[in-house]
């Protein structure tokens, strides 16, 4: 059992209110029984989430809608367990749908998971994906100066020689600054 599984049961087993089913569904080896949860109408979030990040952390893509819904929940803790098991289910269909939450401008304030999984995939989309989201929240008074700082660091992570322009634009704003220079400093020299 992972770090992740563990804080999942955790902050699960309030919201699951001393349900059999939550036991059941942390207990079971059967991955068709998770894969009912999944669709049967009626079945509360907090099930979902347990047979979704189960499933995916097992590999099994039946997984994948429910956690890429997950992943851009309102709930930061949601949002990390699903880009957990979305990382660990390997679905060619990931980086696709993580690019496309990472740079819905309606959906900016829930974009810093999505950033985060894009980094740690390392897939086609990813340093596409952030350059584009990093150039937008580089806009005056733009509040969302934590998602632009995730892609900042994963930029620099990535170290993609493409980065360096919006790497540079970043330099002069307070917060992004210091992990701007890092990331420059990450890249290829050129």
């Amino acid at each position: 059992m992972d770090e992740e599984f563990r804080s999942l049961m955790d902050r699960l087993r309030d919201e699951a209110d001393g349900s059999a089913a939550y036991d059941r569904l942390i207990a079971t080896d059967d991955d068709e029984e998770l894969a009912r949860v999944l669709v049967e109408p009626g079945r509360p979030l907090w099930a979902r989430e347990i047979a979704a990040f189960r499933l995916g952390c097992a590999g099994d893509r039946r997984a994948f809608e429910a956690l890429v819904l997950l992943l851009n929940h309102r709930d930061p803790e949601r949002c990390v367990s699903a880009a957990h098991a979305l990382e660990r289910l390997a679905d060619p269909r990931t980086p696709r749908a993580a690019a496309a939450l990472a740079t819905n401008t309606l959906r900016t304030a829930y974009a810093l998971h999505p950033v985060r999984l894009l980094t740690a995939l390392r897939a086609p989309e990813s340093v596409p994906a952030l350059v584009g989201t990093l150039e937008r929240l580089l806009a005056p008074q733009e509040p969302h100066w934590r998602v632009a700082l995730a892609c900042v660091e994963g930029l620099g992570r990535l170290g993609d020689d493409r980065a360096r322009p919006v790497l540079r634009a970043a330099l002069p704003h307070p917060r992004l600054a210091g992990a701007a220079a890092e990331a420059l400093s990450r890249l290829p020299a050129g």
